[in-house]
């Protein structure tokens, strides 16, 4: 009983914050006229939460943030050790694994805190703006190599390396190219083909560089010869018998939790409060 109560914790601590900011908004306690949309969470913090629960709330948002950064240092360098180190040396011991992945992780974080001088010119539209448009620009191709080699068995590895760099290429061509006109190091024409590409909003961005990794993807695996069968056993959709459909615990919560977002993103869009 206990753990079914549980599960609705991550619901309630997603709504919360939302009802209690639409609250404050009808209040005049906030509202949309900060200069920087990274104050809006500082000025939740600093207006409505009490002195004891102010630090309880920057102590989670740090152990969060090194939760994140960790988890990510640690995923890179693994998957340099193994996919790369121990590839090119299959005879290395363990000990020389693990020497590696903490010079690996030590490489990363140097090259993270070299990346930060770059952010400037990237946050026009802040931090938010500026993760979920870096996201943009990476995740589609992942997202298109995954999604269509999960469902079609004739999608083979050739088709999804070239899919992979490709996308990799035009999304860092976009990222380098918007970060030398926000820093003023390139004129870019108004009337020309890259200040089209450039103005092109960075969630339709990633949309057109799904469609377009998809079709590499697809024409270079037609092109080629699809996987031994033995080897899609475990990494493709398999068919199974029919199974009778029945609400879960878990297929409600996840109802609930689309209901709810998408009622906070009318909310707080132009059609409600915005």
């Amino acid at each position: 009983m206990f753990a079914g109560y549980l599960k609705l914790l991550p619901v309630f601590l997603f709504f919360i914050p939302g009802v209690i900011a639409y609250a404050l908004l009808q209040k005049g306690t906030i509202h949309f006229s900060l200069e920087d949309a990274d104050q809006a969470l500082p000025a939740l913090i600093t207006q409505l939460l009490p002195t004891g629960l102010k630090g309880l709330a920057i102590a989670g948002l740090l152990a969060a943030l090194m939760s994140s950064l960790s988890s990510a240092f640690n995923s890179s360098s693994t998957l340099l050790t193994i996919d790369f180190y121990q590839k090119m040396k299959p005879k290395a011991t363990e000990k020389d694994l693990v020497r590696f992945g903490r010079l690996a992780t030590i490489v990363l974080v140097v090259l993270s805190l070299g990346w930060i001088p770059f952010m400037n010119a990237l946050m026009d539209g802040g931090i938010f703006h500026y993760l979920q448009s870096i996201q943009a620009y990476i995740s589609p191709p992942i997202a298109a190599v995954f999604l269509f080699g999960l469902f079609f068995k004739w999608i083979n590895a050739r088709g999804a390396i070239v899919a992979l760099w490709t996308g990799f290429a035009v999304g860092l061509f976009r990222l380098v190219m918007e970060f030398l006109n926000n820093n003023g190091s390139i004129e870019v024409a108004a009337d020309g083909s890259l200040a089209y590409f450039l103005d092109i909003n960075f969630l339709h961005f990633a949309l057109f560089l799904f469609l377009f990794c998809s079709a590499v993807l697809m024409l270079v695996s037609k092109m080629g010869f699809p996987q031994p069968a033995a080897s899609l056993a475990m990494v493709t959709f398999q068919k199974k018998a029919k199974a009778t459909f029945r609400w879960t615990s878990d297929m409600v919560l996840t109802v609930v939790l689309v209901v709810l977002v998408l009622l906070l993103w009318w909310v707080f869009s132009p059609l409600g409060v915005g």
